[in-house]
């Protein structure tokens, strides 16, 4: 046996001549492709060459997974077309080189496998992957503004056929190790303990490699393409607009022009160079910084729980529950009696058989998530998290009974959405301890979690909770503790304004339609009958009594009378079958235009109001909160970045005018002047 290493790749040849090359990027915690570890590569690949082996394995040193990807950093504002296309051709001939092996190469994936490193895969011949839960494959570039380009869209239209190829490139979706072995991403899906046997058995016995499907290669054909090429153009157009991200057409037409030519890798080449440029990509490759950052600010604590606590087992508690049960954790939900915890089992079953599949999986998660109307796992959590309605007095007679049965070390948090934590703590003995977590519903889709803080909240109990949301898969942004918080407190002005309109007989359907088309992904009119018209007008209330401004007449008449959206049948809208009765809107652009600004300049207002009282750190953290809890147009890289785009004078001169005509409610807040001299 023989070893060879350098800085990030280790070769070790065993007694049989099989070649076990290992990726461990130094000084990182997660293996991706940087021009570094590409060169390196390219070393070991001419050792190979020079060697001939009896096999290949590849796999990674990382606990955490196989390749994440490309090394993002390196396609941060590059625009530099020829350069960027070099490099590129430069990445696919090295894994050219790698499938043209007269060998049998295998690649070992454990956990993650993205973009490039699923690229990597793809020129092995054979690809086996580990049968836990936390193992995924995918080719997500799209989310970046780009499509995969180190020959990713060749390889996998030609395996896997360009109809299940297309779906995963276009969507960004990672899959599990079964599901990519359903498709023939994966050829063997096996147990961690098995996976090294598996290379050996592979590379002894060269079973078949999987050959194209003589379906796909219809599909395939030139004068079929063209209609396919239509049908997912007409699915990507309900998602996607053009002009707000190129990418996905890009690549279909990189498709319908070129499959099956051999020019093919070169133009997937020249397709992602020209993207990568665009302000669209390197606005998605913000927000990927962005979300990176985010978890990074997790990294400040080393806080780990095994145990939560949970009490309120209505929507938002109970979720919260199957939430946290579902990333793996013992979890006890209190409520007043078993009956009143029961739905929220009922709502975790369905979830575990959604997410889980597997039998056994589902019975064991419903196994750690356990009905405790008598709170005796309150004093062994290693978090609380107190989920009942919101009543200043209710939740602080909780805490006064809970503070002396909960460890010292115990993290106590709140979900309150709109009680400032300052009020809450005064009955507590420790008020330095609390901490708000504040979830979105619904809590299975919700990226963000806000960390709510005061003034008094001790800092490693804040780094302790942002560690806590990120070992539950989420994404934790710091907040000071405030009217609405952040996210709440923007979002409001922008769903009230939409209000206004609507009072004022404008279409909802042409409201709705106006901010889609400025990227949002779904209306505001839309959206707060799917919030709830009584819970708008509740934190509408709450945010005018401290921050001052109008609640629309319209939402306390629609509230009196029942109307309350989605839930009720009506609100806005009426809903049939659970969606909104809309009529076909109109196309009169100054009026959409009109609404877009409207809209858009009272959310902007109250972010730089927040950003002006310190509620969140930054610019970034801002845009973060707002892209990863209400979807703002991520094209656009996030409000504030979007703002920074925007002409001063052109705004005041918006501002003036709709402060004229609409009664006051477009104050130009003060710190504009400061982001845009």
């Amino acid at each position: 046996m023989t070893e060879q290493q350098i800085q990030h790749w280790r070769m070790i040849t065993d007694d049989e001549n099989v070649v076990w090359l290992h990726l461990d990027k130094s000084d990182a915690h997660v293996n991706t492709l940087s021009s570094v570890v590409m060169q390196e590569f390219e070393q070991m690949l001419h050792r190979l060459e020079q060697q001939t082996p009896t096999g290949v394995v590849i796999l990674s040193d990382k606990s955490s997974g196989f390749i994440a990807g490309a090394d993002v950093h390196e396609f941060s504002d590059r625009t530099d077309e020829d350069e960027i296309f070099a490099y590129i051709r430069y990445c696919q001939s090295l894994f050219e080189r790698l499938q043209a092996l007269p060998c049998p190469s295998v690649a070992l994936i454990h956990g993650y496998c993205m973009g490039g490193g699923t690229e990597l895969a793809l020129a092995c011949q054979y690809r086996v992957g580990v049968d836990e839960p936390d193992t995924r494959i995918g080719l997500p570039e799209i989310r970046l503004g780009i499509h995969p380009g180190y020959g990713g869209t060749v390889r996998s239209t030609r395996l896997l056929g360009p109809l299940t190829a297309m779906d995963m490139m276009l969507t960004g979706r990672a899959l599990s190790a079964r599901a990519g072995k359903r498709i023939g991403l994966f050829d063997y899906v096996v147990p961690q303990r098995h996976l090294h046997n598996a290379a050996r058995r592979i590379i002894q016995q060269r079973p078949p490699v999987r050959k194209t499907k003589a379906l796909h290669k219809m599909l395939s054909l030139r004068p079929v393409r063209p209609l396919l090429a239509w049908q997912l153009r007409k699915q990507v157009m309900k998602k996607a607009d053009k002009n707000h991200y190129p990418a996905p057409y890009a690549l279909i037409d990189l498709w319908e022009k070129y499959a099956g030519a051999d020019d093919m890798m070169k133009q997937e080449a020249r397709s992602v160079a020209r993207l990568i440029g665009t302000n669209s990509a390197q606005n998605l490759i913000r927000v990927f910084f962005l979300q990176a950052a985010m978890k990074e600010a997790a990294r400040q604590s080393s806080f780990k729980a095994g145990h939560v606590h949970v009490i309120g087992a209505g929507a938002m508690g109970g979720d919260i529950a199957t939430w946290c049960a579902l990333q793996g954790l013992t979890v006890t939900l209190q409520d007043q009696s078993a009956e009143r915890i029961a739905p929220a089992l009922g709502r975790a079953a369905r979830l575990f058989r959604k997410k889980l599949k597997s039998t056994r999986l589902v019975t064991a998660a419903m196994d750690r998530l356990i009905p405790d109307p008598d709170r005796h796992g309150l004093g062994r959590a290693d978090v609380v998290i107190e989920a009942i309605f919101e009543d200043l007095e209710v939740k602080q007679q909780l805490f006064r009974e809970i503070e002396p049965l909960i460890r010292d070390d115990t993290l106590l948090c709140t979900n309150t959405s709109s009680i400032p934590l300052q009020e809450l703590g005064e009955c507590l003995h420790r008020p330095q301890r609390l901490v708000g977590l504040h979830f979105f519903n619904p809590v299975e889709k919700m990226q963000l979690v806000e960390i709510v803080h005061a003034d008094n909240t001790d800092n490693n109990v804040i780094n302790n909770a942002a560690a806590f949301t990120k070992q539950i898969a989420k994404l934790p942004l710091k907040v000071k503790s405030s009217p609405g918080f952040l996210i709440n407190r923007v979002l409001m002005p922008y769903l009230l304004e939409a209000a206004f309109m609507v009072q004022e007989g404008i279409d909802p359907g042409l409201i709705d339609k106006a901010s889609v088309r400025f990227g949002m992904p779904m209306g505001p009119v839309e959206l707060a009958d799917k919030v709830g018209l009584d819970i708008c007008l509740s934190v509408a209330e709450i945010l005018t009594s401290h921050l001052g401004g109008k609640v629309p007449d319209i939402l306390n008449d629609y509230v009196s009378s029942g109307y309350t959206g989605l839930k009720s049948g009506r609100g806005f809208y009426e809903y049939r079958k659970g969606k909104p009765v809309k009529h076909r809107a109109g196309e009169d652009n100054e009026l959409i235009r009109t609404i877009q600004d409207r809209l858009i300049l009272r959310l902007l207002n109250e972010a730089v109001a927040c950003l002006r009282e310190g509620v969140v750190d930054s610019e970034d953290m801002l845009d973060a909160g707002m892209i990863f809890a209400t979807g703002f147009a991520p094209f656009t890289g996030g409000p504030l970045k979007y703002l920074h785009s925007l002409k001063l004078e052109n705004q005041k001169q918006r501002f003036e005018e709709f402060n004229k005509k609409y009664g006051g409610r477009f104050e130009m807040d003060a710190g504009w002047n400061k982001l845009l001299c």
